[in-house]
């Protein structure tokens, strides 16, 4: 992507940071990666970061992965991601779980929201003019 200079403000679903966790060198880790790097600007709510750490911990991916590689993926969304606070709650999704990511992208601008989730967020493609997309779908934009 050397050379690419737009700029995509970006939300990351927990689904897919967790799968960035588990598999190194994934296309979701790939995509993490891309979402945490400039151009590209990945942005956080706290509702969004206290998904991801109930998720990221849970005991069930502990014999996949170490609790450091999940701590690290979330020590990297801390530090890199720009904050953002809803004003507005949606309520817009068939899952109300999901909410808290349209909440954030609405809020933040965001370009594109990365999601796995095909029954829920990924149904939704385009939302307010927001791209949802696949972590592959998330790479293959220049």
């Amino acid at each position: 992507m050397a050379g690419r200079a737009t700029v995509l403000i970006v939300v990351f679903d927990a689904s897919t940071l967790i799968s960035a966790a588990l598999k190194a060198n994934s296309i979701p880790e790939q995509a993490f990666l891309r979402a945490v790097t400039e151009p590209d600007r990945l942005i956080l709510s706290q509702d969004v970061e206290t998904e991801y750490r109930e998720v990221m911990f849970r005991p069930k991916f502990d014999r996949y992965v170490a609790v450091e590689r999940r701590r690290l993926i979330l020590d990297i969304v801390i530090v890199a991601a720009a904050r953002v606070e809803p004003a507005e709650i949606v309520r817009e999704c068939r899952d109300p779980k999901d909410d808290k990511y349209l909440s954030l992208a609405a809020a933040g601008r965001a370009d594109v929201i990365v999601s796995s989730d095909v029954r829920h967020l990924l149904a939704m493609h385009p939302w307010r003019g927001i791209s949802i997309l696949s972590p592959a779908g998330y790479l293959a934009l220049s």
